[in-house]
């Protein structure tokens, strides 16, 4: 397992911008970043293949974040545009040390590591 801080969270306005971060303490398969909302499971938002670096998005957010990494730095990013209220949630990094399938990248139950999370919460 590997150890995931996030960071960048905070409170914004609708159509306002945050980026998370999220620097892995070693090498990782896939990186991934889920949101879970008081009542709601926890879902997958965006998630990278760390190698070849695809990306997966939830439809819900595609053309709005984008998910990044700094290889030399372990270190994945989540930029967050145009924000909606609905994106309000905790926000968890989460990270993948074996193979993962193409169509489990933003499965909860595809990754070993987690952070704690960071808090988004957008107004309206």
């Amino acid at each position: 397992q590997v150890q995931l801080v996030e960071s960048g969270g905070g409170s914004v306005q609708a159509g306002g911008s945050l980026r998370l971060s999220c620097p892995a303490s070693g090498s990782t398969y896939s990186m991934g970043w889920f949101r879970q909302a008081p009542g709601k499971e926890r879902e997958g938002v965006a998630a990278i293949h760390t190698g070849d670096g695809s990306t997966y998005y939830a439809g819900s957010v595609k053309g709005r974040f984008t998910i990044s990494q700094d290889k030399a730095k372990h270190t994945t990013y989540l930029q967050m545009n145009s924000l909606k209220p609905e994106d309000t949630a905790m926000y968890y990094c989460a990270a993948a040390t074996g193979i993962v399938s193409w169509w489990a990248f933003l499965l909860p139950s595809a990754y070993n590591s987690w952070g704690r999370g960071t808090q988004v919460t957008v107004s309206s």
